[in-house]
């Protein structure tokens, strides 16, 4: 049976439940396979020996996932040894509009769409079907090095915290 985690996070004030555990710095990251823009599969260990943020959001057609998704895209193309995969539920279609109408090219788009990678790394939101938005970063070892879940969905991220914990590793 899959863990319940409630009350972690917030959607404009009301609780969620959060279905799967919690990974926590110092474990080794899910692998889990995703779907890319063409349909291909991407297993999440394919990027092993380079730092990995993992920029979970719940879908790219909302205003504060876009904003993160166009951050984390900047900070990409700044660092070559940094590999950025932005995952959400929407279907890989829609990944790729997003990635040509806002001329983003050095984040990766992964759906999970048909995986299980929200439950893997705990952030499946119950009933809603959508992704938490939440921080994984990994480093070259398949390490978890530092997470943040962002405790009200419609919030960004603290992308500094994200980018020390990039440079520390």
């Amino acid at each position: 049976m899959m863990s319940e985690r409630n009350g972690l996070i917030t959607m404009k004030g009301n609780p969620l439940t959060l279905l799967g555990n919690e990974i926590k710095v110092g474990d080794n990251a899910p692998d889990v396979t995703l779907v890319a823009n063409d349909l291909s599969e991407v297993k999440l260990s394919s990027f092993k020996g380079k730092k990995v943020v993992l920029s979970v959001v719940p879908s790219l057609d909302t205003g504060i996932c876009d904003l993160q998704t166009k951050r984390f895209n900047q900070e990409a193309s700044k660092h070559s040894d940094l590999v950025v995969l932005t995952i959400s539920k929407d279907l890989p279609f829609a990944q790729k509009r997003w990635c040509g109408a806002t001329n983003s090219t050095a984040v990766i788009t992964l759906s999970d769409y048909r995986s299980n990678f929200g439950e893997s790394y705990g952030v499946l939101i119950k009933g809603l079907s959508l992704l938490a938005r939440s921080i994984f970063v990994v480093d070259q070892d398949g390490k978890v090095r530092y997470t943040q879940l962002v405790k009200e969905v419609a919030t960004e991220p603290n992308y500094e915290e994200v980018l020390t914990a990039v440079q520390s590793i």
